[in-house]
């Protein structure tokens, strides 16, 4: 393993990250504290509590994965991007480095920085609402995991982009969707039968269950499926860059 490499592209990626914190750090952190004040505050304090979570802490652990799978995607997938546009790519395929090494140092980069997000996000909600972690374990391992896998999500997305435009595609038109019907705002329990069915094909939904569940003890779905559902789209993820780094799709051309 070339421990080198992989310092080398973390530093350089945390580097770029520490570079522009307002776009980074600061956009986002005050994107969801609007949330905590007009739903938490305005709008919370006049809905009825959700299997016993006022709806302010309700919304929290949703808020969180909102900000964290964006971020995450977008953090990856510009890493790797920079290098293709810029042409500098090469220089990485020519150097005894392995696809892991390069990986783990693009992707581990990605997530830690999501990681960061996150936990100043939950910090911050600490201002506007009043919550406690049950599984503090178990909240850390959610998201941390989500963190790598989405993070793996938007290194392929980085790969598969050919323009700046094809980068803010999926996470707008898709990830986010996803997000905003994936229990962030509400208990799929509160839906139409035949839509909780429907619901259950959002991966997102079983994200946002399981961190839920680590800060409640309550959820809409088993947390243990929710967690074996986050490891499957982790596997899916790592076959997909295997595969990229396998064939050359979109690195050797």
């Amino acid at each position: 393993m070339n421990i080198h490499a992989i310092k080398s592209i973390y530093r350089f990626e945390m580097a770029r990250w520490f570079r522009t914190l307002a776009q980074s750090v600061i956009s986002p952190v005050l994107s969801t504290s609007l949330y905590f004040v007009v739903f938490g505050s305005a709008i919370g304090s006049r809905m009825q509590a959700i299997d016993g979570v006022s709806y302010a802490a309700f919304i929290i652990p949703g808020l969180v994965m909102l900000s964290l799978l964006g971020e995450s995607i977008s953090n990856a997938s510009f890493g790797i991007y920079m290098p293709k546009w810029a042409g500098t790519i090469y220089e990485l395929l020519s150097a005894p480095v392995s696809w892991i090494e390069t990986v783990i140092g693009y992707v581990g980069a990605a997530a830690t920085k999501s990681v960061c997000l996150g936990l100043l996000i939950l910090a911050t909600a600490r201002i506007f609402v009043p919550y406690e972690i049950s599984h503090p374990f178990w909240m850390l391992g959610f998201l941390v995991l989500t963190a790598i896998t989405f993070s793996l999500f938007g290194f392929v997305i980085g790969v598969w982009a050919t323009d700046f435009q094809k980068l803010q595609i999926v996470p707008m038109l898709v990830v986010t969707p996803l997000t905003f019907l994936g229990g962030s705002f509400y208990s799929i329990s509160m839906l139409p039968p035949i839509w909780q069915k429907i619901t259950l094909f959002n991966p997102v939904v079983y994200l946002v269950s399981g961190f839920r569940w680590s800060f409640y003890g309550v959820s809409d779905l088993n947390p243990i499926v929710s967690f074996g559902a986050t490891l499957c789209f982790l596997a899916a993820c790592l076959t997909a860059v295997w595969w990229v780094f396998k064939t050359g799709y979109r690195l050797k051309v």
